[in-house]
C-alpha cells in the first residue's frame, strides 16, 4: 500500500473548519468552530482516516484484522477501507452470543463490505493486548499472515497520524476538544498542537482508565507524555453505545438549532460535554474553541436509551 493509493481515495483535507453561531456559548463570549473531520471521506470519515492511513501503508495489502465491539465504528471504517482498497479484513467481535443471531446494521454493513466477523467471549476479548491470547485468535481465525491493528485503532501509528489534526488547528482556535474513546487521537492531536494551545478530552466511556492510555500512548510514539491536555469524565452517559434521556433532547435540540445531524455516541456526548463545561464558565470570555467532528450518523443510529 502506497501513499498513491491512499490518495486515489481522495481524502478532503485539511478538512473545513467552520464557525458556529449558538447563543449558549456567545453569551459567555466563546466562539464555537467545528472541525469537520467528518467530511473527509464518505466511507472514512473524521478519526478514521487520520487512525488508519499510515497503518494501512505498513500494511502493504496483508489482510487486516481488528477488533471491535457490536457497534464499533472502527469495524466499519476497516471494513470499508478493505472493499476500496481490495483486501481481506477480519473482524474480532466481542461477545460469543452474537454468533448466530442476525447482525445488527453496522456488523452487517462490515459484512457487506467483505469483513469475515469472528465472535469471541468476553473474558478471551479483555485479554485481547496479550501476545499469547492475539497469537491464539489469529491461529483460530484462520489469520496468521493478518497485520493486527488494536481495538479502536490506537497504536503508534495511529498517534503519529493524527499529529495532522492538530498541525491543522494551529493558530486556529486556544482550546480544541475531542470525544475520546481509546485515547489515540486525543493523544496525537496534543502533540500537534502548538505552544499554548490545549486539548480536551471528553471520555464516552466510563472507568477513569483514559488518563494512563493516553500517556503511555504518547510516551510509546512521542518519548513522553504531553502537557498540555486534561479530560473531564462526567458527560459518557452511562458508558459506550448509552445514551440518556437528557443527551438525546440535547442532541434533539441542537439538531433544531443547526440543522446538523449528530452522532450520539461521540459528538453528542463532546458537544453536551462543551455547552456545559461554557456554562460553568471554564473557558474565559475570548476564547476560540473548536469541536472535532469525527463522525456522522451511521447505521448504529438506534435508540439505545434501554441498553
Amino acid at each position: 500500500m502506497t501513499a498513491t493509493d491512499l490518495a486515489a481515495l481522495q481524502p478532503r483535507l485539511p478538512s473545513p473548519l467552520q464557525p458556529l453561531a449558538d447563543e449558549r456559548f456567545t453569551r459567555r463570549g466563546v466562539t464555537l468552530l467545528l472541525k469537520r473531520d467528518d467530511l473527509i471521506h464518505e466511507a472514512l470519515p473524521g478519526n478514521k482516516w487520520r487512525k488508519l492511513a499510515l497503518n494501512l501503508r505498513a500494511a502493504r495489502g496483508r489482510p487486516l484484522l481488528t477488533f471491535g465491539g457490536a457497534y464499533s465504528n472502527h469495524l466499519r471504517a476497516v471494513a470499508a477501507a478493505g472493499r476500496l482498497l481490495g483486501f481481506p479484513t477480519v473482524g474480532v467481535v466481542r461477545g460469543d452470543e452474537l454468533a448466530g443471531r442476525p447482525l445488527n446494521p453496522s456488523l452487517a454493513q462490515c459484512a457487506a463490505d467483505g469483513m469475515r466477523l469472528v465472535f469471541i467471549d468476553r473474558s478471551t476479548y479483555r485479554q485481547k493486548h496479550h501476545p499469547g491470547t492475539v497469537a491464539r485468535i489469529l491461529a483460530e481465525a484462520r489469520a496468521q499472515d493478518s497485520y493486527v491493528i488494536p481495538e479502536g485503532g490506537s497504536n503508534s501509528l495511529a498517534v503519529q497520524g493524527c499529529t495532522d489534526l492538530g498541525h491543522e488547528l494551529r493558530d486556529e482556535a486556544g482550546v480544541v476538544a475531542i470525544a475520546c474513546g481509546t485515547g489515540g487521537t486525543l493523544a496525537g492531536l496534543a502533540a500537534g498542537l502548538a505552544p499554548g494551545q490545549e486539548a480536551v478530552g471528553i471520555p464516552v466511556l466510563k472507568g477513569g482508565f483514559l488518563t494512563a492510555e493516553i500517556r503511555r500512548l504518547q510516551t510509546e510514539t512521542f518519548g513522553a507524555p504531553t502537557a498540555n491536555w486534561r479530560l473531564d469524565d462526567r458527560f459518557h452517559a452511562g458508558g459506550y453505545a448509552r445514551t440518556t434521556p437528557a443527551l438525546d433532547a440535547f442532541a434533539d435540540d441542537f439538531e433544531q438549532r443547526h440543522a446538523l445531524p449528530l452522532e450520539r455516541l461521540y459528538v453528542a456526548k463532546l458537544l453536551l460535554g462543551l455547552t456545559t463545561l461554557t456554562e460553568e464558565g471554564a473557558f474565559p470570555p475570548g476564547t476560540r474553541l473548536a469541536a472535532v467532528i469525527t463522525g456522522r450518523p451511521g447505521p448504529e443510529a438506534v435508540d439505545r436509551s434501554s441498553r
